[in-house]
């Protein structure tokens, strides 16, 4: 297809006349080249995947445990791509998504303590097959609602099997929880005919935001004190 822009292909289907599901012929011709891409994402997110797991591996030498708790993967969805493309402005289309869009892969590492985040951040952005796109520290730095995350975009080399693709992957580190604390917070904010902005609930939610941010320092401190007495 080269470039071709996702809101219509050749023939002139708009892109809701192919999702609706009403011409598929039209619809599985126009959707190849996306597939391909979201492939290519996926491969990139296994890749990025598989070095947190062996870091996890690796460091529970050091330590006597892992650091990591949990590790999740999602792609985002076509919609929720499009949506995000069209809120900013951007052409949708293929090479919009690449150039505009850095977490279209995204990795959330859930660790057991805030110095597990940091470790494990630093291992992964020293690797010499790693290059840091950016970084959002909003555990030093937490949103005004209290959201506590360290957020990386990295980029990596995939190997396809005819050509080598710099791919981006989004990782989210959080605390077992900080990770409570989002769930809860996003079930609240998209809860229906409740207003989630009101100044009592935002202030309610940054106060639990900084209960759990002491109660992961505390465990932290005992971690570390049990550590000493081995």
């Amino acid at each position: 297809m080269g470039e071709r822009n996702l809101k219509s292909n050749r023939r002139g289907f708009t892109f809701d006349e192919l999702i609706s599901g009403e011409k598929p012929e039209e619809f599985i011709e126009s959707a190849q080249p996306f597939m391909k891409l979201m492939m290519q994402y996926q491969c990139a997110m296994l890749e990025v995947q598989t070095k947190f797991e062996v870091l996890n591996t690796e460091l529970s030498l050091d330590n006597d445990r892992n650091p990591i708790e949990s590790i999740s993967c999602r792609i985002k969805k076509p919609m929720s791509i499009v949506e995000k493309l069209k809120r900013k402005g951007v052409e949708v289309s293929l090479s919009s998504i690449e150039k505009n869009l850095h977490d279209v892969a995204g990795i959330r590492v859930i660790c057991f303590f805030p110095k597990d985040i940091y470790k494990l951040a630093e291992k992964i952005c020293s690797q010499d097959d790693i290059r840091v796109v950016e970084k959002k520290d909003y555990i030093q730095n937490p949103k005004p609602n209290g959201y506590r995350s360290l957020h990386l975009i990295l980029e990596i080399p995939v190997f396809f099997a005819d050509e080598k693709k710099w791919m981006q992957v989004e990782v989210q580190f959080r605390t077992i929880a900080m990770d409570f604390w989002a769930s809860i917070e996003h079930k609240v904010k998209y809860k229906k005919d409740i207003d989630a902005s009101t100044a009592d609930i935002v202030e309610k939610l940054r106060g639990c935001a900084e209960s759990i941010h002491s109660l992961d320092i505390r465990m932290q401190e005992i971690s570390e004190y049990i550590d000493t007495k081995r």
